[in-house]
């Protein structure tokens, strides 16, 4: 198994994210989301997701659910499953996200609803 290249620091308009490692069927990024600022909300057809809160606060919305989440809580998103992340505290959201599939693009995303018209 070779692992891929890595990439720098992406920001985005809630926060930014690291891809810490790639390999095949896998990625591992950090993700940080500034307070009051959230994802969109989306799903992926071809990977799932876990979220490892590592600092601050989650509202997690997944599927049907609505989950609060603290440093050293995890979640895990299916593939076809619509989630959302938000950060509703003073600080950074600080998690670990580790995606598995056969593709781990970023245009992988499906959007149902966005604050930013991505």
């Amino acid at each position: 198994m070779s692992i891929q290249g890595v990439a720098a620091t992406e920001l985005r308009p809630w926060g930014s994210f690291t891809i810490l490692e790639e390999g095949q069927g896998y990625k591992i990024k950090r993700i940080e989301v500034k307070p009051g600022h959230r994802l969109s909300l989306q799903m992926h057809h071809h990977r799932s997701e876990h979220w490892i809160v590592i600092a601050g606060i989650a509202k997690v919305v997944r599927g049907e659910e609505d989950l609060m989440l603290s440093a050293n809580e995890s979640t895990y998103v299916p593939r076809f499953t619509q989630h959302r992340l938000e950060n509703p505290g003073m600080v950074p959201l600080v998690l670990i996200e580790v995606q598995n599939g056969e593709y781990l693009g970023e245009d992988d995303i499906v959007r149902f609803d966005d604050d930013y018209a991505r």
